[in-house]
């Protein structure tokens, strides 16, 4: 066997889980592609992986609600063909999941026994994408994280750095409670969790854990501290208006408050996530 197989590998997480360990085998949509099946098992018999990360994802949350079945099809049945397939090979799997899989109605950080109640198609294609991959027989490790962004690919950072190229005031939702994750943090504690199942599966690996930026904040919040990061490197700084979500309407509601709990993380693999300002605060230096 030769290592571990990373899918997804243009999207931001994949990347930064190649850039972290160089020497993993990270595939694209040209080798492994979930609308094409028959490719899942063709990669797995080519690269003979001790291991899989799944990082490959329908993302456009709104998208979502009009092509449903494409999200379906990339977050519940390409998992669950993968995730059979490595059962079939022995090959134990992680799977990244979302805080998207919670309506945000709680009040109070999310742990993983919490039931997922999510209130669109990409929250509820991600939740069956769990339940499939749990079903599967396959040794799993479901990681559930949220609000992630780098310098590369599409996200919040991103745009909002683009958006204050063109304009010198930005409106950002202020009543959204989530844990911002950088994705080169994600990507190390991935790997952690590689190296101890690789070094022994034990039954209490299996199931569902939360791994995202350490503490919480608000979409606002996390403009604010980027263009405060981006101002210690010279950069201008716009006027940044909170606004409610009510006044940013989008066809999928948000959860208001998607925050995770992460003391399984620490107690069944010993790892954790560092505060979230620390990982844009690297992410900065490298835009």
């Amino acid at each position: 066997m030769s290592g571990i197989l990373v899918t997804g590998a243009t999207g931001q997480l994949g990347h930064a889980i190649a850039e972290a360990r160089p020497e993993v085998v990270a595939v694209g949509r040209d080798t492994l592609d979930f609308d094409r099946p028959a490719t899942i098992a063709a990669a797995l018999a080519a690269h003979t992986p001790s291991l899989v990360i799944n990082t490959a994802a329908y993302t456009a949350v709104d998208k979502a609600e009009t092509d449903a079945g494409a999200a379906m099809r990339a977050n519940r049945d390409g998992p669950a063909e993968l995730a059979r397939r490595c059962a079939e090979r022995g090959i134990p799997l992680i799977h990244v999941s979302t805080d998207y899989v919670f309506d945000g109605n709680k009040g109070a950080p999310y742990v993983e026994t919490d039931a997922p109640t999510p209130t669109g198609v990409y929250g509820a294609s991600k939740h069956a994408g769990e339940e499939a991959v749990l079903a599967s027989g396959a040794r799993t490790v479901i990681v559930r994280t949220a609000w992630v962004f780098s310098a590369t690919g599409r996200n919040f950072v991103r745009t909002l750095v683009a958006a204050a190229a063109r304009n010198p005031v930005l409106r950002v939702v202020a009543d959204q409670h989530g844990c911002p994750t950088a994705a080169p943090d994600l990507a190390r504690v991935l790997l952690g969790i590689a190296d101890r199942v690789l070094g022994g599966w034990r039954d209490g690996y299996g199931g569902i854990v939360h791994a995202a930026g350490g503490g919480a904040t608000t979409w606002h919040g996390l403009a604010l501290a980027l263009f405060q990061e981006r101002a210690r490197l010279g950069h201008p700084v716009p006027e940044i208006v909170p606004i409610t979500t009510a006044e940013w309407p989008t066809p999928v509601r948000r959860p208001p408050d998607s925050r995770l709990d992460q003391a399984l993380l620490l107690a069944r693999f010993g790892l954790s996530m560092p505060p979230w300002q620390e990982g844009l605060a690297r992410v900065v230096q490298r835009l």
